[in-house]
């Protein structure tokens, strides 16, 4: 009625202390933040305040205008999901097998160099929080811990190696054998490094290894006194596999990599390694299938994150046409712009076996070292449970093509007639 007015009383006690529900506070400062980070792109955000410019942009950039890296992120964008409905998914099961042995899910973190300027923890905080997590850890040829470290960070978890070949086979042999060695048990061959790519952000920043104080890195240093700090009394930062470099990474990435390796020398190394081989840089499907004829356990899908050549071939978009000429003989696996659990569903959708994250898992470690890296797997494990129940899947093996759609933006245009 016109004029009526609401019934109003005063609050009772018991009702406002229903309301009032303090958080007890964090005292630590990294744990508060990382409990505020729900996505991949929060730990990034993180990760930018906390570490100097060098390090974070050696892990942030790409090559040259860095396409490859904006066209693979965008692929996963594009993607439509098709979920079926009334579906029991009260348990989901994420485990899988790969390279002969288990992952509890399907993920592993991929191989990254220079790891401890991200963080001082560097691979061993990686490779214990995967271990703990019950997936593999990739050692990069550049690592910034020994093998013999990273087993001692991650005991009776997976570790898998990954070899760039120098132009001196015997300290390829050397680091080989020490890696089978301390129980490494999966080996991972890039083949897309003959030299290395423009990697712009690393040449105007100066990127050494370990960084050098500048003027310019001073100033950029003040309000992250604390990484600074971490870097002056610890370790200091060196390579597990060669000797200090007094140079730029650009530099050092230039004389490292061997441009005449070949499909023979893919076969050597494949006889030397007493495990599962793993051929990692895969870009058409014309080397796909050579590689598969070869006899080698598995291939990645790759343009090495888009740090190599500019405007390669987006490897999710390639997924669906491999898995179909070699899917029944090697295992097919894909990395390069993964930030969420929904895009490994979407790749184990198209047939991937397995996906490999990098930035992802490092955004984490800038963001909190081991405590950083857990959130990252918690994360994107959460995405994936998530997403698994929301298109009606209980299982990795339910995930089929026609869950995903793959919606491409860049349709190639046939040469004139």
């Amino acid at each position: 009625m016109a004029g009526e007015m609401t019934a109003r009383r005063l609050p009772r006690p018991s009702a406002l202390s229903e309301l009032l529900a303090f958080r007890r506070p964090t005292w630590n400062p990294t744990a508060r933040r990382l409990a505020r980070a729900h996505t991949i792109a929060d730990l990034r955000d993180i990760a930018r305040r906390v570490t100097p410019k060098g390090p974070f942009d050696y892990t942030e950039g790409a090559a040259e205008a860095e396409l490859s890296l904006a066209r693979a992120r965008q692929a996963f964008l594009d993607i439509e999901f098709h979920p079926a409905i009334l579906r029991d998914v009260s348990t989901v099961d994420t485990s899988c097998t790969v390279a002969g042995g288990p992952s509890a899910l399907p993920f592993g973190i991929a191989p990254t160099g220079f790891t401890r300027m991200m963080h001082t923890a560097g691979e061993c905080a990686g490779a214990a929080a995967a271990g703990a997590a019950g997936i593999p850890f990739s050692l990069s040829t550049v690592g910034t811990s020994t093998p013999e470290e990273v087993a001692t960070a991650n005991p009776s978890g997976r570790n898998w190696f990954q070899l760039y070949m120098w132009n001196d086979r015997e300290r390829s042999i050397d680091v080989l054998q020490r890696a089978a060695s301390a129980g490494f048990d999966t080996l991972l061959v890039t083949v897309d490094v003959p030299v290395a790519g423009a990697r712009l952000r690393d040449r105007r920043n100066g990127l050494t290894v370990p960084p050098t104080l500048t003027g310019r890195t001073v100033l950029n240093a003040i309000p992250r006194v604390r990484w600074w700090w971490d870097f002056l009394t610890t370790e200091p930062i060196g390579f597990s596999n060669f000797r200090h470099w007094d140079g730029t990474v650009a530099e050092l990435l230039d004389t490292m990599f061997d441009p005449t390796v070949d499909f023979d020398d893919l076969v050597w190394i494949r006889d030397q390694w007493p495990g599962p081989v793993v051929v990692k840089g895969i870009q058409t499907v014309d080397d796909a299938v050579r590689c598969a004829r070869l006899g080698v356990d598995g291939i990645v899908l790759s343009n090495h994150g888009g740090r190599q050549l500019d405007r390669a071939p987006v490897p999710f978009h390639l997924l669906p046409r491999v898995v179909r000429e070699v899917g029944d003989d090697v295992e097919v696996m894909v990395d390069t712009g993964i930030m969420s659990g929904a895009d490994v569903v979407a790749s184990i959708a198209l047939g991937a076996r397995f996906t490999l994250v990098g930035r992802a898992y490092l955004y984490g470690l800038m963001a909190g070292g081991r405590a950083g890296v857990d959130r990252t797997i918690q994360i994107l494990r959460e995405e994936i449970v998530r997403t698994m129940k929301l298109l009606g899947v209980a299982s990795l093996a339910e995930l089929e093509p026609r869950h995903v759609t793959q919606l491409r933006r860049l349709v190639p245009v046939d040469p004139p007639g």
